[in-house]
């Protein structure tokens, strides 16, 4: 008969051993979370509360101060109703869109290889390329929109510096630009869907649209909350391209919470107030994210 109080004994001085490995593995993750989140983290909330400045000045606690004052700015308000909006505009086709094509290309078309880098490759650029690019396209005198307009008479448009069009046409530059990392999720999720389930509901009698509405899309449930999470985050966070489009104009209507952050604390000097607006932001990101997920959850329950 084994000796088991030999082996609880032999186990238990094994133990801090393991343990001791276990914390190495860890070590380098947390080291690094430690440095590059959680101090930075820490140290914005402390700056929230001082009035520093970026030249060094300042520093002293100051209170819910510039909490306040950024509750009560207007430039701050409007920024954050820009970055919804963007949001509001871009998620819906970067979803629908993205599973249409996704389901024209699962569907057997010739050159598979083709469309699937067509589709994708614009999401390998960099933001500074593919702003270049559209920059060119929306360009009022030479750009390839108005001279295709110009051939059916219709004047000039000024993509980029009319109010009305300037975060429209920021949108149609995103969702080309990144409308492949969502279009590559659904079809990866469409090519695991069993063959046999369609093939038992052609036995049933059920056509394409029948399948697709009762087979294809329950079945891309996951996929699609998945999708939608992971594009209300990158939206909300918007900066590159319409910074590098437009620079907020015209008259601020496409400048980004994100980029009213950046100038404030980079060009107005302000780290203390630009610190607060960060995490008022945070919160409704939070928000959102909190919305969402109750969302999700009921339509899973």
């Amino acid at each position: 008969m084994p000796d088991t109080g030999a082996t609880v004994k032999a186990t238990r001085r094994g133990k801090p051993r393991e343990n001791l490995a276990g914390w190495g593995f860890i070590a380098p993750f947390g080291i690094l979370f430690i440095l590059f989140m959680l101090v930075p983290v820490l140290w914005g909330i402390y700056l929230s509360f001082t009035n520093q400045s970026l030249t060094g000045a300042g520093g002293e606690l100051i209170g819910f101060s510039n909490y306040a004052e950024a509750l009560a700015d207007p430039d701050m308000w409007r920024s954050m109703l820009n970055t919804v909006w963007f949001t509001v505009l871009s998620t819906v086709p970067l979803v629908v869109i993205a599973l249409a094509l996704a389901l024209l290309v699962n569907t057997g078309l010739p050159g598979q290889w083709l469309w699937r880098l067509s589709f994708f490759m614009p999401y390998l650029l960099a933001s500074t390329v593919v702003s270049l690019i559209w920059v060119w396209l929306y360009n009022p005198q030479l750009g390839l929109f108005n001279t295709v307009l110009g051939w059916f008479g219709v004047d000039p448009i000024t993509w980029l510096q009319d109010p009305d069009l300037a975060m429209l046409s920021v949108v149609i530059t995103t969702v080309w630009w990144t409308i492949g990392f969502n279009f590559l999720l659904y079809l990866a999720a469409l090519q695991n869907i069993p063959d046999s389930q369609y093939e038992a509901a052609s036995l049933d009698g059920a056509g394409r649209w029948r399948s697709l509405f009762s087979i294809t899309i329950p079945q891309l449930g996951s996929t699609t909350v998945m999708v939608v999470i992971l594009q209300l985050l990158a939206s909300l966070k918007v900066f590159d391209q319409i910074y590098q489009m437009t620079g907020g104009g015209p008259a601020g209507t496409t400048r980004s919470a994100i980029q009213y952050i950046f100038e404030t604390g980079f060009t107005g000097f302000r780290f203390g107030y630009s610190s607060a607006i960060s995490y008022i932001f945070f919160v409704l990101i939070i928000v959102v994210s909190v919305i969402q997920f109750r969302i999700t959850a009921r339509r899973s329950a």
